[in-house]
Formats: structure tokens, C-alpha cells, sequence
């Protein structure tokens, strides 16, 4: 997506109407290794510095997908108040809970991660936003983004994905689809396929 695309959908974004409290969620969701938190950065300066919000911060090794109440609680409760939020953070080496983040109350804060389409949030988002990349292509991005001694980590990932996808698919819901290639957008509303050209 080039720059001016980017700041195009900024634009937009900032015009909607608020979906959570005083806030416009925007959730960018798809498979690991997509590229969602670099897309969600340049967007974030697209916006003007918006916050971004990383699921991995959230998710720990035993509950990959366990983080809704943390986010509830943590983040869109003070968020849906016009309040700042802090959330913990977890550390991935460490396996713990280690510190905090600060999400301030903007005009828009971005969600990005693997499910932050979910059905339990889609409610209070102002716009989900797919990147397209099947699983086993953004699945070899990330091993090799992370390198040979996380591939175990990968394995049991991967498996853990798929289920929740299953369970709870995102992509369906999207109102936009950016390919994780070719960074093309295909628009769509609510509930109709998202086809990727």
C-alpha cells in the first residue's frame, strides 16, 4: 500500500463514527506472519502516531487465544469511559506477565493479531481490516522472520491458529482485505466475501 493509499484510509478511518466509547477501533487480524504489525505501524503514522494495541501482549504460551477478558478489562472498559487504558504485558521469553503499556484514549486505536476479528469484538470495532496471505506462506514468513529455534513454538502455534479460525473465523467479517503481497485492497461490507483479485 503506498503512502498516499495509507494516508487515504487514515482519512477515512478518522471520519467514522465512534464504536467504542469515544474511540474507533480498528482491528488489523490474519494468519501469523502476515505482516499485521508492520502494516498497523505505518498505518499508526498514517494517523498521526495512533496507539497500537499487540495481541502477543496479551496472549501467553497456555492461552494463545485466552486474552478477551484482559482486553475487556484492561483496555476497552477505560477505552468505552474516554479513559486512558494500561494493560500488562506479557513476556514471551520469560513466560510471565512483565510491565505495562499505556494506550491513550485517541480518535483511534488500533487492535493487530491473530484474531482481533473474533466474534466477541467485532461488536465494538469501527473497521476490521484482513491481511491476506494464506496460512502456510505467512507461516514460512514467520519461521524465517524468527528463525530455526522457534519452530517448535510454530508447530504448536500453528495447530492453535487453525482451531481458532475454525472456531471463529475473521476473515469473512472484514471490511477490508490487504493482500500481504501485493499490498492491493479489495473493500467489502459486512458479511458478503472479501475476494482477493
Amino acid at each position: 500500500m503506498t503512502r498516499s493509499e495509507l494516508i487515504s484510509l487514515a482519512t477515512e478511518l478518522r471520519a467514522l463514527p465512534p464504536s467504542c466509547g469515544p474511540v474507533r477501533l480498528v482491528a488489523v487480524d490474519g494468519h501469523a506472519g502476515s505482516g499485521k504489525t508492520t502494516f498497523a505501524a505505518r498505518l499508526a503514522v498514517a494517523l498521526g502516531g495512533a496507539p497500537v494495541v499487540h495481541l502477543d501482549d496479551l496472549a501467553t504460551h497456555t492461552e494463545p487465544f485466552g486474552w478477551p477478558e484482559r482486553l475487556r478489562t484492561q483496555l476497552l472498559d477505560p477505552l468505552s469511559r474516554g479513559e486512558d487504558a494500561e494493560h500488562r504485558v506479557y513476556d514471551w521469553v520469560a513466560h510471565r506477565f512483565a510491565g505495562s503499556r499505556r494506550v491513550p484514549a485517541e480518535p483511534v486505536v488500533l487492535i493487530e493479531g491473530v484474531g482481533a476479528g473474533r466474534r466477541e469484538l467485532r461488536p465494538l470495532l469501527a473497521r476490521l481490516i484482513w491481511l491476506e496471505l494464506d496460512q502456510p506462506a505467512a507461516r514460512a514468513r514467520g519461521e524465517r522472520r524468527d528463525g530455526p529455534e522457534l519452530a517448535e513454538f510454530w508447530e504448536g502455534w500453528s495447530r492453535a491458529e487453525l482451531a481458532h479460525f475454525a472456531a471463529d473465523p475473521s476473515r469473512p467479517y472484514a471490511d477490508m482485505l490487504v493482500h500481504g503481497v501485493t499490498g492491493r485492497i479489495v473493500r467489502s461490507t459486512h458479511g458478503e466475501p472479501v475476494r482477493c483479485p
